[in-house]
């Protein structure tokens, strides 16, 4: 992993014993709920690896609710968050799995259904100091660290739909930092994963939404950084 602050280092303030296990969990939740783009209704989580064996003692349980509920790594609240969850309707189930050898030991999947009825599904990993990466959403294999405004459109796949994307962005001022398009099969679905120099806005959002063959559109806000 390539060193770019201070916090690779040290790691985030949080609430928590381990910037692994609490404040990583806590970000893949705040993630996933972004991804979702609405007000999760239900939650289920399998945990993999290491997280599977301590997620107790860590936390991180208790960490990705909070995250779930839209809570920062340093929220006071995440140690209340199986209540607070339950308090807002949020119905959450727990699991720990097996089976996903070669993967990052800190591993989670979580399907998330919203207020609407729409589901999600999320798979990331905390992979040290409070650094994340979402490699998985739904059918698609990605690579979202949150370190950056992103944006992710879930659109169908044929010519000229990344460059009415990328026209609206550029005419609102939006600079692309980097871009990548994930699809499983040639003019089926695609995945386009988007990180910008400038926070993506709601005017943009529906402006993209708006567009022909655009399936959805959520956009992911970069990690609060706390000293």
């Amino acid at each position: 992993m390539t060193i770019k602050s201070v916090f690779d280092i040290i790691g985030p303030v949080m609430i928590g014993p381990s910037s692994s296990h609490t404040a990583g969990a806590a970000r893949i939740g705040r993630m996933a709920r972004s991804i979702l783009g609405e007000e999760p209704k239900s939650a289920q989580i399998y945990l993999y690896g290491s997280f599977a064996k301590t997620y107790k003692g860590h936390g991180t349980d208790r960490a990705l609710i909070g995250g779930l509920m839209g809570m920062d790594a340093d929220d006071s609240n995440i140690k209340t968050a199986p209540e607070l969850a339950a308090k807002h309707g949020l119905d959450v189930e727990i699991r720990t799995g097996t089976g996903l050898e070669g993967t990052h030991p800190n591993t989670v999947h979580i399907y998330l259904t919203g207020v609407s009825g729409r589901k999600v599904f999320v798979g990331g990993s905390s992979v040290g100091g409070g650094n994340v990466l979402v490699s998985r959403i739904n059918d698609f294999d990605v690579a979202v660290q949150g370190r950056y405004p992103t944006l992710l459109v879930e659109h169908t796949d044929i010519p000229g739909m990344v460059g009415r994307i990328t026209t609206i962005l550029g005419g609102s001022g939006i600079n692309i930092a980097e871009m990548r398009t994930a699809r499983n099969e040639k003019g089926a679905g695609a995945f386009t994963v988007i990180q910008t120099d400038q926070p993506v806005t709601e005017k943009v959002v529906t402006g993209i939404a708006g567009l022909p063959d655009i399936i959805t559109v959520s956009k992911i806000l970069p990690f609060r950084e706390v000293i």
